[in-house]
């Protein structure tokens, strides 16, 4: 006997004044000529395709419920109602994919139910490997050109009368805390300009800098 395909519907709509009812009708038709039973819909009323998981709380329970295992396939109207950007829109294919949910979107005629659907589904990685090399030529692009007008990259140095500063105060014994704090530097500059010295005991350290901020 050929177990029942459990079907989840996603809707999403951008606007307060649209409705979600057309797109659901129409799933749930695709789903009765399938012979698959909806048994869960998740609906995002009012929410950009353009924001991400995080501002939809519909798609994050659905793409939560997938990886449980809750249903066997995703329907959605079309591929836009997922995402409208492209690391968001491959993001959510993927998480369906790598939790072994299928996904069927009327609109475009995707069905990862079939074979052809199952051979798109094994370009996603291709997409996303794109998406990763384009993103990393922009960062690097953007370093070499920072460094090509003469921007110093990385954290800015501290003045040298500072360091002398925390080095007088390191060997006067005051705490690493308290130090950062009176010269309004991070903790770590102290503890840098500490190990650098050489001449600092750290575990007696650490117990003056708590000793002295109670």
């Amino acid at each position: 006997m050929t177990k029942a395909i459990r079907a989840a519907i996603y809707l999403r709509v951008s606007t307060g004044e649209q409705t979600t009812d057309n797109q659901r009708r129409e799933l749930e038709a695709a789903a009765e000529a399938r012979g698959w039973t909806v048994s869960r819909i998740y609906a995002d009323e009012g929410i950009s395709g353009a924001k991400g998981r995080d501002r939809r709380p519909q798609l994050d329970a659905m793409l939560k419920d997938a990886v449980r295992r809750r249903f066997d396939v995703v329907m959605v109207w079309a591929v836009d109602r997922l995402g409208r950007s492209l690391p968001d829109l491959i993001g959510s294919m993927q998480e369906l994919h790598g939790a072994r949910v299928d996904l069927f979107v009327l609109q475009q005629g995707l069905d990862t139910t079939t074979p052809s659907g199952r051979a798109m589904f094994g370009m996603l990685g291709v997409f996303a490997e794109f998406e990763r090399s384009m993103v990393q030529a922009r960062v690097k692009a953007g370093l070499e050109r920072a460094r090509a007008n003469g921007i110093r990259l990385g954290r800015r140095p501290i003045e040298p009368r500072v360091e002398d500063e925390i080095r007088t105060r390191l060997r006067a014994g005051i705490g690493m805390l308290k130090i950062a704090a009176e010269l309004k530097v991070g903790s770590g500059t102290v503890q840098r300009v500490a190990r650098q010295s050489s001449v600092i005991d750290y575990s007696d350290l650490l117990g003056s800098s708590f000793a002295s901020n109670p």
